[in-house]
């Protein structure tokens, strides 16, 4: 087994001759023979009993080529590759087999797609603007409203009629073109109006009704709307059962006590004030760390191979569904629910599968560029870092994941770290 040839034909496109030699083919056609003969059977012969020789001269000589073949494949074409030094990012394509026998051995040609050649641009230097870190007293108050309104009660209303913020118990029907549309009716749904949960300008028609009210709801599904009421006009005939309001604590002491670990109002905004600031600063610090991976990226000269994306879209996808399953949702029957296909539910992890893919193109880049390794100390501290993350042993860490692949984590981390200390804020 051996490469005859490596041409590049195209952008990271190569054309590879692979070829196998005439003793190695034979072989194979045997041990194809040793796989199959116990399930083949001659006239005058018990099965299992005949001999290749039989049974190539009653069916051709060329009865266990196309089982032979799948089994000198892997190994030549790896073997092939390997010698022409090419860093395949997908299998190869375009089989063409213009010789197969065993008086001549095998040749084949195939394309293979190489990944990509990169001339970065600026990655050092790079200037972005941090966003604000420091929570304020309107980040505070915006807080404890959100936590009244999570520890608010809901109290029935008998004399006046429904407002924004309320919530209406309802049932409904909608139809289109007066004909009744599948998963168009509810009853005694606890609708929060101006939630927005619903169909656009559906909320702002319930407003103003009171109890037992029945009117029509004239609404516009979206265009991008999912099923096949997309972008249709739909009447829907609602009636009011009832209509709650939310009852608010006062904002004291007392309030601090109910819903956290302290005893006045003050301590609790301080407190708040600490959480929000540093969740400003994780936010800041992801949204620098963005714009210069952008400037990384805009600044790269490369043409990424579409199979590259698609594989980190495949990826991408497999992690959705393995999340769902955790949750006790099969991927199938959610896209059912949706009414979408797993075709097009793909189109959604599209943009961020590009982004991913170049933006480990560019590091792997920089680490070249920058000669960046990982010391003992470093991967082992990783290891440690990650055991004491998922609570386990750092044995059982490395069985896990190969000490390799945590040793290119640490120096894909450099890279961005090299690239973020280097960096202008630009505040």
């Amino acid at each position: 087994m051996a490469l005859k040839s490596s041409n590049k034909i195209d952008t990271n496109i190569y054309e590879i001759e692979v070829t196998v030699s005439p003793e190695d083919f034979t072989d194979a056609c045997k041990q194809a023979y040793m796989k199959q003969r116990k399930s083949i059977q001659l006239p005058g012969f018990r099965k299992g009993k005949a001999t290749q020789g039989m049974i190539e001269k009653m069916y051709g000589k060329d009865t266990f080529y196309e089982d032979a073949l799948e089994i000198v494949y892997p190994k030549a074409v790896t073997d092939a590759i390997d010698e022409a030094q090419l860093d395949t990012v997908d299998t190869p394509y375009d089989l063409d087999v213009p010789v197969i026998s065993k008086s001549e051995g095998v040749e084949m040609k195939m394309k293979v797609t190489v990944y990509p050649e990169v001339k970065l641009g600026e990655y050092k230097g790079l200037k972005g603007k941090m966003l604000p870190t420091q929570a304020d007293d309107d980040d505070v108050e915006n807080e404890l409203k959100n936590m009244q309104d999570r520890n608010s009660r809901l109290i029935t209303v008998e004399d006046r009629a429904a407002e924004d913020g309320d919530t209406a118990e309802i049932d409904y029907e909608g139809f289109i073109d007066g004909v009744a549309f599948e998963g168009g009716k509810g009853e005694n749904y606890p609708l929060e109006l101006g939630s927005g949960t619903f169909i656009p300008g559906f909320d702002e028609q319930i407003i103003g009704h009171k109890t037992d009210d029945e009117f029509d709801v004239n609404v516009t599904f979206p265009e991008d709307y999912t099923g096949d009421v997309a972008g249709k006009d739909a009447v829907f005939k609602c009636k009011i059962h009832e209509i709650k309001t939310k009852e608010l604590s006062e904002l004291d002491d007392e309030f601090a006590k109910d819903v956290s670990e302290f005893d006045t109002l003050e301590e609790l905004k301080a407190d708040l004030k600490n959480q929000i600031s540093d969740k400003k600063a994780e936010r800041a610090k992801n949204d620098f760390e963005n714009q210069l991976i952008e400037q990384v990226i805009e600044n790269m000269e490369c043409e990424v191979p579409e199979c590259m994306y698609d594989r980190e879209v495949d990826q991408m996808l497999d992690d959705y569904s393995y999340r769902m399953q955790m949750q006790g949702i099969d991927l199938d029957t959610y896209l059912s629910y949706i009414g979408q296909d797993k075709e097009s539910f793909k189109a959604n992890f599209k943009e961020d599968a590009q982004k991913r893919v170049k933006t480990s193109i560019a590091l792997k880049a920089i680490i070249e560029a920058e000669n960046i390794e990982a010391t003992e100390e470093e991967t082992e501290a990783e290891v440690n870092r990650l055991a004491e993350q998922y609570q386990m042993d750092a044995e059982q860490i490395k069985k896990a994941v190969s000490v390799d692949g945590i040793a290119s984590d640490v120096k894909i981390n450099k890279a961005f770290e090299l690239i973020v200390d280097s960096a202008i804020n630009e505040e």
